[in-house]
């Protein structure tokens, strides 16, 4: 199923890939990191996530890499981006690139189909708002 969500030049392959349900089943164990932008972030975002920045900028990269650099090479990671449908997401490719180049083992992209509005949060998923 999710072998069907790959497009030519992806970074991943489908066992890089993890669903909605999946990561909302257990969101103890990796590292969650949203890749997309700050007012999605602000608006409403997983719960237990952190924020890194746009994956799609070269500041987004530059914050991604300051959020896993304490981290172990074997650490699970979860980035996520959900602004809008899954193929045509500007921040998952190069964010999930960065870290694979860094060495990190463990990464994972959920995947987003529609938006992370209908594809989490409106499921009922774990979600916090950012304090202002």
């Amino acid at each position: 199923m999710l072998s069907s969500l790959l497009l030519a030049g992806d970074p991943w392959t489908s066992g890089d890939l993890v669903q909605p349900k999946n990561v909302a089943a257990n969101l103890k164990t990796p590292l969650l990191i949203h890749v997309g932008f700050p007012v999605l972030y602000r608006s409403a975002h997983i719960a237990g996530s952190e924020y890194a920045g746009p994956g799609s900028k070269a500041e987004g990269i530059d914050l991604l890499k300051k959020a896993v650099a304490n981290q172990p090479k074997d650490r699970e990671i979860v980035l996520y981006c959900g602004c809008c449908p899954w193929e045509k997401c500007p921040n998952m490719r190069p964010a999930f690139a960065a870290l694979k180049e860094l060495g990190y083992t463990r990464v994972k992209a959920m995947v987003v189909p529609e938006n992370l509005k209908a594809d989490w949060i409106d499921k009922g998923y774990p979600t916090e708002k950012r304090a202002e």
